[in-house]
C-alpha cells in the first residue's frame, strides 16, 4: 500500500502560504481608496470606473484554488522503479478529480478532504522511455523524459555527501561521466521537528556539467550497475555530513524503544542547555579560536588533517543533529516514491556509542523500510574505513572497531549487505578520496543479494574458532575462492588468555582457515583481527576484498567497557 508520512507542513507552510494563489487580485496594488487624498486626488468619474473595472475582473476571476502540485521527487527526467507499481501523488483542492496519464495507462483520484490524492500505476519493464507523463485536474502539469529502470537511494553523513569533484581523479572522472540513462536527484538539506511533505531537488541526467556535485559514492555505485545491468538507474541523493543516525530516524521508532527514547532524552536536555551554552560560548569564544588556528597550524605543517573549526552550540530547532530531524525534513518528503533499494555510508558521528548503535542503526533500517509499506526493501551500507593514527599496542580502546562491529550485526536483518573498506581509509583524513571502489564493492552486494548475479561480493567474514592446544584456528565464509594475504606475512590478528590482555599474535593460511598462536598465550581464549581505529591487517580473498574487522570475544567494549579501560 502507499503510505504517507505525517504531513505537517509542505516546503513551510509559511513558504506556501506566500504565494499568490491563481485567479487572486493583489488589491495592494491598486490606489489606496480608503485615503484621504487618494479620494480628493480622483474625481467622481474616476471613480465611478475604477469600481467597475474592479467589479469586472472579480466577476471574471476564478475561484480561489490551489493548482495541481507534485512533490520534487516527482518530475521531469525521473526514473520509475521498474517490475513495480508506482506510486504518483500530490496535492489539489478538497475534492478535485485529478487524473494520471503516462503511456497507454490512466489512472484517477479524487483529492481528500486535506487536498490530498495518490493513483498506483502498473509496473512496467526497465528500459521503457522516455516517456512522458500528464498530471489533469483544474490545470495540467506535464513532465517529459521519463525512464523505467533501478532507483537507490544514497543516505548518509559527509563521506556519502562527498562530491565527485572531491573525489579520486575527479577531473577524468567527471570528464567521462556521459551517462544520459543515469538520473540523479539531490534533495536540498532541510532538518525540521516535523515530517514534511514536498521536498525540494530536481532530476538531472547525468553529464559533466550535472555530476560534480553529486555524491561520489552514489555515482560510482549507480554508474557500476548501470554498466553490468544495463538499464537506467535513478540516484537519490539525501545526505548531510556530520550527522547521526538518530537524525535520520523517525520519532515514532525512537519514542517505541527505551533505550532509544534515551537519545531524545539527552538532546531535550542539551537543547534546554542551549541560552547557558550560548553566553558560555560568548566568553570563551576569542581563546578557542586562537587555540584551534595554533592546532590547525601545527597540524597543516605535519602533514596532518586540521580539527574542526569550533562554532557557537547548535540551535536546537535548526540542528541537523537533533534526533528526528532529517528523517522528517529529507526522508518523509521522498515517500512512498518507488525504490529498488538504499546505499548508507555513515557511523563516523555514532562511533562514540558504538554500543547503541547495535539498536539504533537496525532500528533506523526497519523504520524507513516501515514507511515506504513495500516490504523489505535492499539496505546496503558501508563498514567505517581505516582512520586516525596508528597504535602499536592491541589493547587500546577503539570505539570505530566497536562501531564496525554493530554494523556488522546489522547484517543480521534481511536483505542487507555491507561493503569492507578497511583498506583503502587514509589515516590523517576521514574522507578518503578514494570513493570508486567503496560504489563497486556496495554495487557488487546489489548485484549478488539483489540482481541474483553470480559474483564474490563479500571478503572474508569470520564464522567459528576452535582452540588447538596453544593455537586457536579460525575460520571464515565468503573465502571466493581461497584466502591470501597481501604481504609477506599475515598482520592484524591479537590473541588473549584469560586474563584478557591482548598481545600480537603470528597467524598463517591453513587451506581455508587461519591458525593464530603467540609464544606468551599458552591458553588462548580470544582472538581479535583488525580490532583498532587504524589497523595494519592484510587478510583477503582471490576475489581481492579484505577481510571484515572481527572479534572472537563478547567482553565489554565501546560505553560499556569498564572506567579503568577508558583514556
Amino acid at each position: 500500500m502507499c503510505v504517507f508520512g505525517s504531513v505537517v507542513r509542505g516546503e513551510t507552510a509559511e513558504e506556501i502560504l506566500a504565494l499568490p494563489k491563481p485567479g487572486v487580485i493583489l488589491f495592494s496594488r491598486l490606489p489606496n481608496l480608503g485615503s484621504r487624498k487618494g479620494v480628493e486626488d480622483m474625481t467622481k468619474k474616476r471613480l465611478l470606473l475604477a469600481l467597475a473595472a474592479l467589479l469586472a475582473l472579480a466577476a471574471l476571476a476564478p475561484a480561489v484554488r490551489a493548482d495541481v502540485r507534485l512533490p520534487a521527487v516527482i518530475g521531469s527526467n525521473m526514473v520509475l522503479q521498474a517490475d513495480a507499481r508506482t506510486c504518483i501523488w500530490g496535492w489539489a483542492d478538497a475534492g478535485e478529480k485529478v487524473t494520471v496519464t503516462i503511456g497507454d495507462q490512466k489512472a484517477e483520484a479524487v483529492a481528500d478532504s486535506a487536498g490530498k490524492w495518490q493513483v498506483r500505476l502498473a509496473a512496467m519493464k526497465a528500459g521503457t522511455g522516455p516517456l512522458e507523463m500528464t498530471i489533469a485536474g483544474k490545470n495540467s502539469l506535464k513532465l517529459t523524459n521519463i525512464l523505467v529502470g533501478e532507483v537507490w537511494i544514497c543516505s548518509g553523513q559527509s563521506n556519502m555527501e562527498m562530491s565527485v569533484k572531491s573525489s579520486r581523479d575527479s577531473e577524468k572522472e567527471i570528464a567521462d561521466a556521459r551517462y544520459p540513462k543515469i538520473r540523479l536527484l539531490t534533495v536540498t538539506k532541510i532538518a525540521s521537528d516535523a515530517p514534511l511533505i514536498g521536498g525540494k531537488g530536481q532530476w538531472v541526467e547525468c553529464s559533466p556539467e550535472t555530476v560534480p556535485p553529486f555524491s561520489a559514492v552514489g555515482y560510482f555505485f549507480g554508474r557500476r550497475l548501470h554498466e553490468d545491468l544495463g538499464v537506467p538507474v535513478g540516484l537519490i541523493g539525501t545526505n548531510w555530513g556530520g550527522t547521526p543516525a538518530e537524525a535520520w530516524t523517525s520519532g515514532e521508532a525512537l519514542e517505541a524503544d527505551p533505550d532509544l527514547k534515551a537519545v531524545c532524552d539527552r538532546w531535550k536536555q542539551s537543547a534546554g542547555n542551549y541560552s547557558k551554552a550560548l553566553d558560555a560560548w560568548a566568553k570563551t569564544k576569542e581563546k578557542k579560536l586562537a587555540d584551534w588556528k595554533a592546532a590547525a597550524d601545527k597540524a597543516k605543517a605535519d602533514g596532518k588533517q586540521a580539527p574542526r573549526r569550533p562554532g557557537p552550540p547548535d540551535d536546537p530547532a535548526k540542528s541537523p543533529h537533533a534526533p528526528t530531524s532529517l528523517y522528517n525534513g529529507m526522508i518523509a518528503p521522498l515517500i512512498p516514491f518507488g525504490i529498488r533499494g538504499a546505499v548508507w555510508y555513515q557511523g563516523e558521528s555514532n562511533a562514540g556509542r558504538p554500543v547503541e548503535y547495535r539498536k539504533l542503526f537496525p532500528a533506523m533500517i526497519a523504520d524507513w523500510r516501515k514507511a515506504w509499506g513495500e516490504g523489505g526493501f535492499t539496505f546496503l551500507f558501508v563498514q567505517l574505513a581505516n582512520f586516525k593514527a596508528r597504535k602499536t599496542d592491541p589493547n587500546e580502546k577503539s570505539d570505530w572497531a566497536a562501531l564496525r562491529e554493530a554494523q556488522t550485526m546489522t547484517l543480521a536483518l534481511p536483505k542487507t549487505g555491507m561493503a569492507v573498506i578497511i583498506d583503502i581509509g587514509e589515516g590523517n583524513n576521514i574522507h578518503p578520496k578514494n570513493k570508486q571502489d567503496v560504489g563497486k564493492r556496495l554495487a557488487l552486494a546489489a548485484e549478488a543479494g539483489t540482481y541474483g548475479k553470480d559474483v564474490v561480493y563479500s571478503g572474508p567474514m569470520y564464522e567459528s574458532m576452535k582452540v588447538e592446544g596453544d593455537k586457536v584456528r579460525l575460520k571464515f565464509k565468503h573465502i571466493g575462492g581461497g584466502l591470501v594475504a597481501k604481504g609477506e606475512k599475515l598482520t592484524g590478528f591479537a590473541i588473549a588468555g584469560e586474563d584478557r590482555k591482548f598481545v600480537w599474535a603470528d597467524a598463517r593460511i591453513d587451506g581455508d582457515t587461519v591458525v593464530v598462536s603467540a609464544k606468551d598465550v599458552a591458553r588462548p581464549v580470544a582472538v581479535r583481527y583488525a580490532w583498532a581505529d587504524n589497523p595494519e591487517c592484510n587478510l583477503y580473498n582471490k576475489a581481492d576484498l579484505p577481510a571484515s574487522p572481527f572479534r572472537t570475544d563478547d567482553w565489554p567494549v565501546g560505553e560499556q567497557a569498564p572506567p579503568a579501560a577508558k583514556k
